[in-house]
Order: structure tokens, then C-alpha cells, then sequence
């Protein structure tokens, strides 16, 4: 079920308008981008974008996770900005983009080097460096930052304590200061200091343009063979009236699903009552989302726990006739058991749940 819940949440991501209480002028509305020309880095056959914009990378000292969260003014800024990889370092690359600062320096810092020496290289070699801003951290906390001196007024970055956080074309110098003293003092996990950091940089004012995209990327600190087990959070919100918004309840929904695969997990082992308690904490942070219900439904279903999960096919029922349909087909795909049992369940179902 892990797998379907997965292709859920990317289906359950929908926009989101921006709260009434921003006001109109939360975020200027969008404007016309002039073309960029090609700027390669030396070696390089990529070309720059402009991602202006303001973003923090960081490590958590307690669990080791790293991550990169940005906010910008451009569209699908996640595509460009952000880079991590589990028990390694994050980084994040912006102003006039090269993205090769991402998998380079998560390669150097892979074989060994720290996280400022990685991008200390990585400038040294760009022919372009005065147009670039970077933000590396590394698996042991140590984190480095370069602002070129051609990035666009306001400009800047503040290495702290297992993070850095960096900003170009700001609404003023205040941003970055905010960024950071938001990062210190918000309590929480690692997400939640990461989008109070950006929160705090659009409260002062943000991108000098306005609103248009946002990210959140999460990895493990555990450095792993098989490192796409090992990435926590991985969510973009490409184009948006208030991106950062959208984002918060995108990783809000991203918990939830959470829950419920913690729920699956528990369940591989035996211990139903842990596969219970994780069920119905995830479907109580997401409380209108159907999908969630009818999955979970389906594995009360199958471990002989019917009485349990007519309410939750009821409310699939009443949302969309397309669940009895589904249900139907689940005995030949062996979600419910291809067997007497399994097809009597199924039949109480559709008997009874409608």
C-alpha cells in the first residue's frame, strides 16, 4: 500500500489560494522574465537561470537530517535551487543558477571534504562566480556560503551554527537576519524550522518581485547504498499565488501520509494495534482527505477488520462512485486476498458500505 499511498499524495496536491488575511500585496503578482543569455561554467555545458531568491540549508544536530528549502520569484525553483543527498549535505544553488554546485558538491563532500572547502573549490573554478550564490552543508554540520559581489541588491548570507542561509534581490537588508533568528529560535523538527525561516524572510518583505514557487527537501543523515530510501521530504510547489502557503499544507499532507506508511510498516511486523494508532493519527491530520480513508479501508479490510473500515469506504462511497468500482478489482490484484475469505469481505463491502 506504501507504494499507492506515495502516487496519493502527488495526486492530492492541489492550489491553494493565498489566506485573506495576507492582503493583495502579500505577493506582487507575476511578471514577464527577459531572456538570459548562456553564462557556462568552466567545463560546464549548462546554461544559467535566474533564480533570485531566498533560501536556508541546514543540518539537524539531534537527528542529523539535512535539508534545503528555498522560496523565489520564478517558476519550479525546487527544479534549479535545491540538492541533498542522505548522510552527505544539502545544498542550495541561486541567483543566476549553476546547477552543477549541486551534484559537484555533493560529490566532493561524499569523498570526504567539508562542506566549506567543497564550495571554496567550486568558486575558485567558476569563471562566473560573481554572479552565483551558494549555500553548502555538510553531514557534520559544517556550512558555508558565497554571495558574488554581482548578485542583485539586497544581497547576502549568514552562516550559522549547522546552517547558512542566503538571499539575493531582497525588498531590503533585513531579510537575512530574520532568516536566521527564525531558524534559532523556532522550536520543532527540522521542517518546521526550515518554513519558519522562509516565512520569516517573506514577512519582511521577500523576493523584491514577489511570489511565485517554493521547495522543501529533507534527507537522513545516514549515508546508505540505497539513498532514495533515505529521502524524508521532497515536495515543490512550482507556481502559486502564495507559495509558501501552499507548501506549509503540503507538508502538512506529507505527515499525514507519513503516519499511515509508519501504519504499514507496523503492520509488516505484526503489531496491529501500532498499525491502528498510526492510522488513525495520519487520517486525523488529514481529516477531508478520501484517498487516505479508502487505503486504509482497504488494509482494515484485508486483515479481517471489516466492521472497522465501513465507515471508511462509506465516506469513499459518498465522495465518488469510482471506490465501488475500485474495490471490485482489488481481489485479482491480491490487495485484498484473491480468497474466499478475501472476496467475502469484498462482497460485505460493497453490500453493505453504499
Amino acid at each position: 500500500m506504501r507504494s499507492l499511498l506515495a502516487v496519493a499524495l502527488v495526486a492530492a496536491c492541489s492550489r491553494t489560494p493565498a489566506p485573506a488575511d495576507r492582503g493583495t500585496d502579500y505577493c506582487r503578482q507575476r511578471q514577464i522574465y527577459t531572456s538570459v543569455p548562456e553564462v557556462p561554467l568552466s567545463g560546464s555545458a549548462g546554461t544559467t537561470i535566474p533564480a533570485h531568491t531566498f533560501s536556508i540549508v541546514a543540518r539537524d544536530p539531534v537527528t542529523g537530517d539535512m535539508g534545503v528549502a528555498v522560496q523565489s520569484h520564478y517558476f519550479s525553483v525546487g527544479s534549479a535551487v535545491t540538492w541533498a543527498e542522505p548522510g552527505v549535505g544539502a545544498v542550495a544553488t541561486q541567483s543566476l543558477v549553476e546547477k552543477s554546485y549541486g551534484p559537484k558538491g555533493l560529490a566532493l563532500m561524499a569523498s570526504g571534504v567539508a562542506a566549506p572547502e567543497a564550495l571554496a573549490q567550486l568558486v575558485a573554478a567558476d569563471k562566473q562566480s560573481a554572479m552565483r550564490q551558494v549555500g553548502f552543508v555538510d553531514a557534520s554540520g559544517h556550512a558555508a556560503a558565497h554571495t558574488g559581489a554581482q548578485a542583485i541588491a539586497f544581497a547576502g548570507h549568514h552562516v550559522g551554527d549547522g546552517y547558512s542561509v542566503q538571499a539575493n534581490i531582497m525588498g531590503n537588508d533585513k531579510v537575512v537576519p530574520a532568516m536566521a533568528k527564525a531558524y534559532e529560535s523556532t522550536p520543532g523538527d527540522l521542517a518546521d524550522r526550515l518554513l519558519a525561516a522562509l516565512d520569516a524572510a517573506q514577512g519582511e518583505g521577500g523576493d523584491l518581485r514577489g511570489c511565485q514557487s517554493a521547495a522543501i527537501l529533507i534527507v537522513s543523515g545516514k549515508k546508505t547504498d540505497a539513498p532514495w530510501n533515505e529521502r524524508k521530504l521532497e515536495l515543490r510547489v512550482e507556481d502559486s499565488a502564495d507559495p509558501l502557503h501552499e507548501l506549509r499544507r503540503l507538508v502538512g499532507l506529507g505527515r499525514a501520509y507519513d503516519r499511515v506508511n509508519q501504519g504499514d510498516l507496523a503492520l509488516e511486523k505484526k503489531d496491529i494495534p501500532g498499525a491502528l494508532a498510526h492510522y488513525e493519527a495520519g487520517m486525523k491530520m488529514a481529516p477531508e482527505n478520501i484517498e487516505m480513508k479508502f487505503w486504509v479501508g482497504v488494509t482494515l479490510a484485508s486483515i479481517g477488520k471489516v466492521d472497522d473500515s465501513m465507515p471508511l469506504f462509506r465516506a469513499a462511497f459518498r465522495d465518488d462512485p469510482a471506490w465501488v468500482e475500485l474495490v471490485r478489482r482489488l481481489p485479482k490484484a491480491e490487495i485484498i486476498p484473491n480468497t474466499e475469505t478475501g472476496r467475502a469481505a469484498v462482497q460485505r463491502v460493497l453490500n453493505e458500505a453504499r
